[in-house]
């Protein structure tokens, strides 16, 4: 919105009796070339202007919710600064001071040491990610099944679900290929998994079918699903399972253990930087010490 149109909305306002000062009614309406300099309210030494709103105002609003924003935001401004300006007589202002000091330089740090860690990181590698597996292998144990397989949902009255249900089951080359091309024109969901390890539950979720209340024991005697429901048929193939309680395999741990390592890595990282930082400025004479702290 160009501050023309909040010009507009200020105006009607003022048209409909709402009570503003004359400063906002010739900062708002007025034709001066400087109006971006005049304030529209101005409590003590803060003042808000016309190009101030017109930046904080979001992109895309109706003419009706841009006449809320502002109204909003300008009462949020006034009831802000009208307790700012008397609070700053009874707080204590040299205490904020301190914690505005503190909690500034806790940013810094925090950015810094990111930033610096960003720069130099080196990326995990495959040798240190199996090394991790191996000697935690406990920690990774299966709250849920894991399965591979081949699922697909298509209308029933689809013109090849015969042939479907045919080639769905089967691992030759010939018959994957031939799938992957009848799927294309019939099935509403198609997802082939043999070759990687799937939450049960992203496959559950999928098919209204009630498989019970423990999927290790639907998994452990069924094998595979063919089922109409609700004017589809699911068809649900599984070709090899990991029961819970279970170890993760590497390839389903592999997310949650590059993130450990990643957070050890930036944690040792950190502590060498102000390790680094520390030893620089005391040979500098930038710190001094008058404590022992070892």
């Amino acid at each position: 919105m160009t501050n023309t149109g909040l010009q507009s909305i200020l105006q009607r306002w003022l048209a409909a009796g709402v009570v503003l000062s004359a400063a906002l009614l010739t900062a708002a309406c007025g034709s001066s070339s400087k109006s971006d300099e005049a304030y529209l309210v101005k409590i003590g030494d803060s003042s808000l202007t016309l190009d101030q709103l017109h930046k904080a105002m979001p992109a895309g609003l109706s003419p009706e919710d841009s006449t809320l924003f502002v109204r909003a935001y300008l009462s949020e401004w006034i009831n802000e600064h009208l307790i700012s300006e008397v609070a700053v007589n009874e707080v204590d202002l040299t205490e904020i001071d301190r914690l505005t000091a503190e909690y500034r330089n806790r940013l810094i740090l925090t950015e810094y040491k990111r930033k610096m860690y960003q720069i130099h990181a080196d990326s995990i590698s495959e040798d240190s990610i199996e090394t991790y597996y191996n000697e935690h292998k406990r920690e990774f144990t299966l709250q849920r099944p894991l399965v591979r397989g081949v699922y697909l949902k298509v209308p029933n009255d689809a013109a090849n679900l015969r042939t479907l249900r045919r080639l769905y089951k089967s691992d030759k080359p010939a018959d994957i290929d031939r799938l992957e091309k009848e799927v294309l024109t019939s099935a509403i969901h198609y997802d082939y998994f043999r070759n990687r390890w799937v939450d049960w539950e992203q496959i559950e979720s999928r098919i209204p079918y009630t498989f019970g209340s423990s999927p290790d024991s639907w998994l452990a005697s069924n094998h595979s699903l063919d089922a109409s429901l609700g004017g589809f048929t699911y068809l649900l193939f599984i070709t090899e399972v990991i029961p819970s309680g279970k170890p993760m395999p590497l390839d389903a741990a592999r997310e949650q253990i590059v993130n450990r390592l990643s957070n050890l890595n930036r944690i040792a990282y950190e502590k060498a930087l102000l390790r680094d930082l520390y030893q620089q400025a005391s040979e500098e004479g930038t710190l001094q010490l008058n404590i022992k702290l070892d």
